[in-house]
Formats: C-alpha cells, structure tokens, sequence
C-alpha cells in the first residue's frame, strides 16, 4: 500500500502540476471540491496518468465523486484495479 500511495501521489502532483509535496498528501487529504486544479479537465488528465503509470483501464462507470474523494479513496480504488489485473 505504501508504494501505492507514494505512486499515486506522484501523479497527482505531476498531472494536476500541485505545488504540494508529497508527504502533504496524506490518505485522507480531500480532493475533489478542495483542489481547484481537479476540475473537469483535471478528472481527464488525471485519470489518463493513473492509466499510463499503472497500466489500468477506469471505466466511464467507475467515475464518481466518491472516486476522487481523498487521496486514500483513490489509491484504495487503484490499489483495487491493480489486484484484479
């Protein structure tokens, strides 16, 4: 999970250009409706760099705000994809 979590942190910072670092971005930093730059085009470039760098496929059914909730909420659904891969 730790290596996940690291992962995902790095590509959020990266595909939302965060000035954060990230040890900033614990499991239960708020995402959606608190980050200014996960916007509807930051849901895309964010999700096409989770695809990439995990080599995972999100569904249109598998978007939801719930999703993008927190940090952990999202390395919880990556980590979720990785296992069924």
């Amino acid at each position: 999970m730790t290596h996940t979590i690291d992962a995902v942190r790095a590509v959020l910072i990266e595909a939302l250009e965060l000035q954060q670092a990230p040890e900033e971005l614990q499991a239960e930093t708020e995402l959606f409706g608190s980050l200014p730059e996960l916007d509807s085009f930051g849901v895309v470039a964010l999700v096409g760099a989770l695809e990439d760098r995990f080599e995972i496929t999100i569904d249109d059914d598998e978007f939801g705000a719930e999703l993008f909730e927190t940090v952990g909420s999202l390395t919880d659904f990556v980590a979720a994809k990785l296992a069924t891969a």
